[in-house]
């Protein structure tokens, strides 16, 4: 999981979830997205410190992306504790299986030798490690907007937010999509603290279980990230995609076959 979901930006949170609802079928949905928040929050912060040293982080964008989203992502950990377990199910399996369609049905388009400018945009220029040169421009403030709303969802889902905000800053925002995974990413290690924080104040996230179950899958998400973010040099990043597309689509429908069957 930790691997996947670093090569993919995902952070891994859109797997552990579907898992923790067939392990345990009574527990609330506060309790599920709490636990896998937190897990994210290990995931994301090991990947950031390897993308890091990659320089694929565009960081004065993912501070602001970050700042967007931490609003959403505590009044999303608030929420969930209201939503009952079998809505909660069909809304997470809803959400996957529509992601899933969007990515796959529109594939990402070779960038262009010069970037676009769309209104109100800024233009980043990033080389990283390998001496690859990066270019880009986006709309900021469509970026802020989308963040808020990926700080709710993925908080509310405890699926960290990376399979919605890869697609939209690739898709809508223009970013290459190494760069996208790996600012998001960072974004997603300040967004799942957030969202943790609050679950850890309202016990959700008590001290006894649910911070150990955290904990002890912490340990194998940390270096499945570092390994994720190796792998990611690999990969070409039309292929990250579509990878996220099909996990996507792959998890959403085997959790609404438990659902309705």
């Amino acid at each position: 999981m930790g691997a996947y979901g670093t090569l993919i930006g995902a952070g891994g949170g859109f797997v552990l979830v579907p898992v923790l609802l067939f392990l345990y079928p009574q527990a609330k949905p506060s309790t599920i997205t709490s636990i896998s928040l937190a897990v994210v929050f290990f995931n994301a912060t090991s990947g950031s410190v390897a993308y890091g040293r990659q320089r694929r982080i565009d960081f004065r964008t993912g501070i602001v992306f970050a700042a967007a989203t931490v609003p959403g992502a505590v009044l999303g950990a608030i929420v969930v504790g209201y939503i009952p377990r079998g809505i909660f199910d069909v809304l997470f399996g809803i959400v996957l299986v529509v992601l899933a369609l969007i990515i796959i049905m529109r594939p990402v388009a070779r960038p262009a030798d010069q970037p676009r400018r769309p209104n109100g945009s800024v233009t980043r220029v990033i080389t990283d490690a390998t001496g690859t040169r990066h270019e880009y421009s986006f709309n900021i403030a469509l970026g802020v907007a989308l963040s808020v709303g990926v700080g709710f969802l993925s908080s509310l889902l405890g699926i960290g937010g990376g399979i919605i905000h890869v697609p939209a800053m690739v898709l809508l925002l223009n970013f290459p999509a190494h760069i996208a995974t790996a600012t998001s990413h960072f974004v997603l290690a300040i967004m799942s603290l957030a969202g943790s924080i609050v679950h850890l104040i309202a016990g959700e996230l008590a001290p006894g279980s649910g911070l150990m179950r955290a904990l002890f899958l912490a340990i194998g998400v940390i270096p499945g990230a570092q390994v994720g973010a190796v792998l990611s040099h690999r990969v070409h990043g039309t292929w990250i995609i579509r990878l996220l597309g099909v996990a996507l689509l792959l998890v959403g429908v085997r959790l609404l076959g438990t659902v309705f069957v």
